[in-house]
Protein backbone atom coordinates (compact mmCIF):
# COMPACT_ATOMS: atom_id res chain seq x y z
CA UNK A 1 0.00 0.00 0.00
CA UNK A 2 1.52 3.53 -1.03
CA UNK A 3 1.90 5.94 2.15
CA UNK A 4 1.13 9.80 2.61
CA UNK A 5 3.97 11.28 4.86
CA UNK A 6 3.15 14.39 6.09
CA UNK A 7 4.24 17.28 8.78
CA UNK A 8 1.97 19.41 10.87
CA UNK A 9 4.35 22.15 12.37
CA UNK A 10 3.22 23.87 15.69
CA UNK A 11 5.13 27.22 15.16
CA UNK A 12 5.44 30.36 16.75
CA UNK A 13 4.74 33.30 14.41
CA UNK A 14 4.93 36.97 15.48
CA UNK A 15 2.64 39.36 14.21
CA UNK A 16 4.27 41.19 11.39
CA UNK A 17 7.09 39.39 11.71
CA UNK A 18 7.28 38.36 7.67
CA UNK A 19 11.00 37.59 7.15
CA UNK A 20 11.58 35.67 10.79
CA UNK A 21 8.18 33.67 10.10
CA UNK A 22 9.66 33.08 6.37
CA UNK A 23 13.17 32.07 7.72
CA UNK A 24 11.48 29.39 10.11
CA UNK A 25 9.29 28.21 7.57
CA UNK A 26 12.29 27.51 5.41
CA UNK A 27 14.11 25.34 8.25
CA UNK A 28 10.97 23.59 9.16
CA UNK A 29 11.07 22.55 5.06
CA UNK A 30 14.50 21.31 4.87
CA UNK A 31 14.05 19.38 8.01
CA UNK A 32 10.60 17.83 5.96
CA UNK A 33 12.61 17.40 3.42
CA UNK A 34 15.29 15.57 5.04
CA UNK A 35 12.51 13.35 6.13
CA UNK A 36 11.24 12.48 2.91
CA UNK A 37 7.60 14.29 3.31
CA UNK A 38 5.12 14.81 1.08
CA UNK A 39 2.99 17.22 2.48
CA UNK A 40 3.89 19.89 5.49
CA UNK A 41 1.27 22.21 6.72
CA UNK A 42 2.37 25.19 8.54
CA UNK A 43 -0.51 27.04 10.83
CA UNK A 44 -3.45 29.64 9.64
CA UNK A 45 -1.30 33.05 8.61
CA UNK A 46 2.25 31.01 9.39
CA UNK A 47 3.85 34.12 7.42
CA UNK A 48 1.94 37.31 8.34
CA UNK A 49 1.57 36.25 11.79
CA UNK A 50 -1.65 36.98 12.80
CA UNK A 51 -1.69 40.67 12.52
CA UNK A 52 -4.90 43.08 12.21
CA UNK A 53 -5.02 44.35 8.89
CA UNK A 54 -6.52 47.79 9.63
CA UNK A 55 -3.22 48.83 11.97
CA UNK A 56 -0.93 46.97 10.29
CA UNK A 57 -1.94 47.27 6.33
CA UNK A 58 1.59 46.37 5.41
CA UNK A 59 1.04 42.54 7.09
CA UNK A 60 -1.75 42.25 3.26
CA UNK A 61 0.34 40.13 0.90
CA UNK A 62 -0.27 39.62 -2.66
CA UNK A 63 -0.16 36.10 -4.52
CA UNK A 64 2.61 37.77 -7.00
CA UNK A 65 4.20 39.67 -4.25
CA UNK A 66 7.96 39.30 -3.34
CA UNK A 67 6.83 37.59 0.05
CA UNK A 68 4.68 35.10 -2.05
CA UNK A 69 7.49 34.32 -4.00
CA UNK A 70 10.00 33.28 -1.54
CA UNK A 71 7.95 30.90 0.07
CA UNK A 72 7.31 29.21 -3.09
CA UNK A 73 10.80 29.01 -4.24
CA UNK A 74 11.34 27.62 -0.85
CA UNK A 75 9.63 24.04 -2.75
CA UNK A 76 11.96 24.44 -5.70
CA UNK A 77 14.53 22.24 -5.22
CA UNK A 78 12.81 20.20 -2.40
CA UNK A 79 10.28 17.24 -2.93
CA UNK A 80 8.10 18.53 -0.05
CA UNK A 81 4.56 20.18 -0.93
CA UNK A 82 4.43 22.97 1.85
CA UNK A 83 0.84 24.37 2.54
CA UNK A 84 1.11 28.39 5.05
CA UNK A 85 -1.16 31.18 5.31
CA UNK A 86 -1.01 34.98 5.32
CA UNK A 87 -3.06 37.83 4.80
CA UNK A 88 -4.38 38.08 1.11
CA UNK A 89 -5.14 41.86 0.02
CA UNK A 90 -8.91 41.58 -1.72
CA UNK A 91 -8.92 44.00 -4.54
CA UNK A 92 -12.83 44.82 -3.53
CA UNK A 93 -13.22 44.56 0.19
CA UNK A 94 -11.21 43.64 3.32
CA UNK A 95 -8.50 41.02 3.08
CA UNK A 96 -8.96 37.49 2.97
CA UNK A 97 -7.07 34.56 5.48
CA UNK A 98 -5.90 32.45 2.86
CA UNK A 99 -3.26 29.07 2.90
CA UNK A 100 -1.45 28.70 0.11
CA UNK A 101 0.13 25.87 -1.36
CA UNK A 102 3.57 25.22 -3.34
CA UNK A 103 4.97 22.75 -4.88
CA UNK A 104 8.58 22.60 -7.07
CA UNK A 105 8.45 25.97 -7.21
CA UNK A 106 5.11 26.80 -8.37
CA UNK A 107 1.99 28.03 -6.66
CA UNK A 108 -0.66 25.03 -7.38
CA UNK A 109 -3.29 26.31 -4.82
CA UNK A 110 -5.36 28.92 -3.03
CA UNK A 111 -7.86 28.50 -0.32
CA UNK A 112 -9.61 31.63 1.28
CA UNK A 113 -11.51 30.65 4.47
CA UNK A 114 -14.74 30.95 4.27
CA UNK A 115 -15.80 31.25 7.87
CA UNK A 116 -15.59 34.11 9.17
CA UNK A 117 -16.90 35.33 12.79
CA UNK A 118 -17.06 36.80 15.50
CA UNK A 119 -14.40 39.74 15.66
CA UNK A 120 -12.96 38.85 12.51
CA UNK A 121 -16.08 39.74 10.48
CA UNK A 122 -14.63 43.72 10.81
CA UNK A 123 -11.68 43.04 9.38
CA UNK A 124 -11.63 40.15 6.67
CA UNK A 125 -13.69 38.90 3.89
CA UNK A 126 -15.18 35.34 3.77
CA UNK A 127 -13.60 33.19 0.91
CA UNK A 128 -16.57 31.64 -1.78
CA UNK A 129 -14.37 28.92 -3.30
CA UNK A 130 -14.11 25.20 -2.19
CA UNK A 131 -11.46 23.16 -4.28
CA UNK A 132 -9.37 20.07 -3.16
CA UNK A 133 -5.83 20.47 -4.52
CA UNK A 134 -3.96 18.05 -6.71
CA UNK A 135 -1.18 16.03 -5.00
CA UNK A 136 1.27 13.40 -7.54
CA UNK A 137 -0.25 10.76 -4.26
CA UNK A 138 -3.87 12.18 -3.35
CA UNK A 139 -5.91 14.81 -3.59
CA UNK A 140 -6.36 16.89 -0.52
CA UNK A 141 -8.44 19.77 1.07
CA UNK A 142 -7.87 22.92 3.12
CA UNK A 143 -9.45 23.91 6.34
CA UNK A 144 -8.67 26.94 8.42
CA UNK A 145 -9.43 27.54 11.81
CA UNK A 146 -13.25 28.94 12.71
CA UNK A 147 -14.02 26.57 9.29
CA UNK A 148 -14.02 23.59 12.46
CA UNK A 149 -17.52 25.18 12.71
CA UNK A 150 -18.83 24.99 9.45
CA UNK A 151 -19.16 20.65 8.51
CA UNK A 152 -20.67 21.58 5.14
CA UNK A 153 -16.56 22.19 3.99
CA UNK A 154 -15.70 18.84 4.78
CA UNK A 155 -18.29 17.05 3.76
CA UNK A 156 -17.97 19.09 0.36
CA UNK A 157 -14.33 18.14 0.03
CA UNK A 158 -14.72 14.93 0.58
CA UNK A 159 -17.37 15.16 -2.36
CA UNK A 160 -15.30 16.16 -4.39
CA UNK A 161 -12.32 13.71 -3.67
CA UNK A 162 -9.86 14.86 -0.94
CA UNK A 163 -8.73 11.92 1.03
CA UNK A 164 -7.36 14.43 3.60
CA UNK A 165 -8.15 17.99 4.96
CA UNK A 166 -5.99 19.81 6.40
CA UNK A 167 -7.08 22.48 8.97
CA UNK A 168 -4.86 25.40 9.86
CA UNK A 169 -5.35 26.77 12.34
CA UNK A 170 -4.59 30.33 14.87
CA UNK A 171 -7.24 30.05 18.21
CA UNK A 172 -6.38 33.08 19.99
CA UNK A 173 -6.12 32.80 23.97
CA UNK A 174 -8.26 35.35 25.46
CA UNK A 175 -7.18 37.47 28.55
CA UNK A 176 -4.12 39.23 30.56
CA UNK A 177 -0.47 38.31 29.85
CA UNK A 178 -0.77 36.74 33.70
CA UNK A 179 -4.57 35.10 33.27
CA UNK A 180 -3.96 33.42 29.52
CA UNK A 181 -2.63 29.89 30.52
CA UNK A 182 -1.48 27.23 27.71
CA UNK A 183 -2.30 24.47 29.49
CA UNK A 184 -6.34 25.06 29.68
CA UNK A 185 -6.17 27.05 25.97
CA UNK A 186 -4.26 23.80 24.65
CA UNK A 187 -6.79 21.26 26.09
CA UNK A 188 -9.71 23.58 25.16
CA UNK A 189 -8.72 23.73 21.02
CA UNK A 190 -8.03 19.62 21.42
CA UNK A 191 -11.47 18.88 22.91
CA UNK A 192 -12.61 21.01 19.81
CA UNK A 193 -11.13 19.31 17.13
CA UNK A 194 -11.81 15.71 19.04
CA UNK A 195 -14.83 16.58 19.25
CA UNK A 196 -15.59 18.22 15.43
CA UNK A 197 -12.98 17.45 13.79
CA UNK A 198 -13.40 13.90 14.62
CA UNK A 199 -16.58 13.28 14.04
CA UNK A 200 -16.49 14.88 10.17
CA UNK A 201 -13.77 12.61 9.19
CA UNK A 202 -16.27 9.49 10.49
CA UNK A 203 -18.88 11.09 8.43
CA UNK A 204 -17.07 11.59 5.48
CA UNK A 205 -14.58 8.70 5.58
CA UNK A 206 -11.51 11.05 5.17
CA UNK A 207 -8.40 12.03 7.66
CA UNK A 208 -8.43 14.92 8.84
CA UNK A 209 -5.04 16.66 10.08
CA UNK A 210 -4.52 19.73 12.34
CA UNK A 211 -1.58 22.42 12.74
CA UNK A 212 -1.90 25.09 15.08
CA UNK A 213 -0.38 28.56 15.68
CA UNK A 214 1.33 28.18 19.23
CA UNK A 215 3.36 30.25 22.23
CA UNK A 216 2.89 33.32 22.87
CA UNK A 217 3.11 36.92 20.53
CA UNK A 218 3.75 40.57 21.08
CA UNK A 219 -0.05 40.69 21.75
CA UNK A 220 -1.82 37.26 21.99
CA UNK A 221 -1.16 33.93 22.67
CA UNK A 222 -1.62 30.73 21.03
CA UNK A 223 -2.40 27.48 22.45
CA UNK A 224 -0.92 24.99 19.78
CA UNK A 225 -2.12 21.71 18.80
CA UNK A 226 -1.52 19.32 16.14
CA UNK A 227 -3.70 15.91 15.24
CA UNK A 228 -4.79 13.42 12.89
CA UNK A 229 -8.11 11.60 12.63
CA UNK A 230 -8.76 8.81 11.20
CA UNK A 231 -11.41 8.33 9.09
CA UNK A 232 -13.53 5.96 11.31
CA UNK A 233 -12.98 9.18 13.48
CA UNK A 234 -10.11 8.22 16.18
CA UNK A 235 -7.00 10.50 16.31
CA UNK A 236 -4.05 8.56 15.14
CA UNK A 237 -1.83 11.40 15.98
CA UNK A 238 -1.28 13.98 18.41
CA UNK A 239 1.28 16.45 19.70
CA UNK A 240 1.68 15.93 23.71
CA UNK A 241 1.76 19.54 24.53
CA UNK A 242 1.92 23.16 23.34
CA UNK A 243 5.40 23.18 22.45
CA UNK A 244 6.64 24.47 19.16
CA UNK A 245 7.70 21.47 16.63
CA UNK A 246 6.52 19.04 14.28
CA UNK A 247 3.96 15.94 13.98
CA UNK A 248 4.85 13.68 11.89
CA UNK A 249 2.58 10.88 10.29
CA UNK A 250 2.41 8.57 7.75
CA UNK A 251 -1.19 7.40 5.92
CA UNK A 252 -2.16 5.29 3.85
CA UNK A 253 -3.32 6.83 0.66
CA UNK A 254 -5.94 4.61 -2.28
Amino acid sequence: MNTLRIGLVQMRCEKGAIDDNLAAIQSYLQAGASRNIDIMCFPEMSITGYANPQTNPWTILHLNGPEVARFVVMTKDIPVTAIAGLIEANPEEKPFITQIVARGGKLQGVYRKKTIIDEETNRFAPGSIIQPVQHPKVPFGISICADINTPEIFTELARLGAHIVFEAAAPGLYGSQETRNWRSGYEWWQSECHQKLGRYARENGIFIAVATQAGRTIDEDFPGGGYVFAPDGTCLFSTENWSEGVLYAELPVR
